[in-house]
């Protein structure tokens, strides 16, 4: 694959599908169905026959309550995945906040860093992006959950301090992409905000994400387990790209990519 083209992400383009691809044993939808390379090449085939444009690798689970993985163990666990996929027809991203891990996922044929904590949690991964010229998503998170914030305020200042970061390190602006992070240090209602007010994000002049894929903020409202939660995540989703996200994260590679060819004709055809 060539290096991932920001002009993909231009306003005339139609949005990209992120497939999830987690190579953990603790994920909270799909911990340990990919560990294994063959397992992972597998699954990541077939999510690129359903459309995935991105395949999205992580080796450490961020759900709440998760344990903390040594970066060499999230090595072993990335590594022999990306170099297994990379000859396959999508662009690679890593997830995660480390940037020895990161670096070394970049060296192995990722093309993309998704970090959870914005830039802010290991201050070398800023530096990672710009030296191997790649886009890094920029994850807004909080540490604990203030029901009494202003989630949008918040979500303001950390956005302005990631994006003081990848500029300062020489991140160019057409690499920085944001996520506000649902349901990371939010609760149910700010999640929701969240959705309510997605077109705000617009504000920031840079590509947004949006990766709600089967959270509990879908599961509280709907009451279904994890694996249930396809068509609330659609719903979800769909909000978010009429809101201006231009990647959806999802496990549900095929709705989500029927839904986005949807979306984009009604924007290409609509009157």
């Amino acid at each position: 694959m060539p290096a991932f083209n920001a002009e993909l992400l231009a306003e005339h383009q139609r949005p990209l599908v992120m497939g999830i691809l987690n190579v953990t044993p603790d994920s909270f939808s799909d911990g340990g169905r990919h560990n294994a390379p063959d397992a992972a090449y597998a699954h990541a085939s077939a999510m690129i026959a359903e459309g995935a444009d991105i395949l999205d690798i992580g080796g450490e689970s961020t759900r709440p309550g998760a344990t903390f993985v040594e970066a060499d163990d999230e090595l072993s666990r990335v590594l022999p995945v990306i170099e297994r996929i990379a000859s396959l027809d999508a662009f690679i991203s890593i997830d995660t906040y480390k940037a020895c891990v990161a670096d070394a996922a970049v060296k192995a044929g990722a093309h993309i860093i998704n970090d959870v904590w914005g830039l802010q949690k290991d201050a070398d991964m800023a530096s990672v992006a710009a030296h191997h010229g790649v886009p890094v998503i920029m994850m807004h998170n909080r540490e604990e959950v203030d029901g009494a914030l202003d989630i949008f305020e918040d979500i303001a200042r950390f956005f302005e301090k990631s994006i003081a970061l990848a500029e300062a390190a020489g991140v160019p602006q057409h690499h920085q992409i944001l996520d506000p992070g649902f349901g990371f240090g939010k609760t149910l209602e700010q999640n929701y905000q969240i959705l309510k007010r997605f077109a705000e994000l617009k504000g920031f002049d840079r590509p947004i994400l949006a990766g709600a894929s089967r959270k509990r903020m879908i599961g509280h409202v709907l009451n279904v387990e994890t694996d249930q939660r396809v068509f609330g995540s659609l719903a979800v989703h769909t909000l978010a790209l009429q809101g201006g996200a231009q990647i959806i994260r999802a496990h549900d590679v095929k709705a989500h990519a029927d839904a986005v060819r949807i979306y984009q004709a009604m924007k290409e055809l609509g009157a």
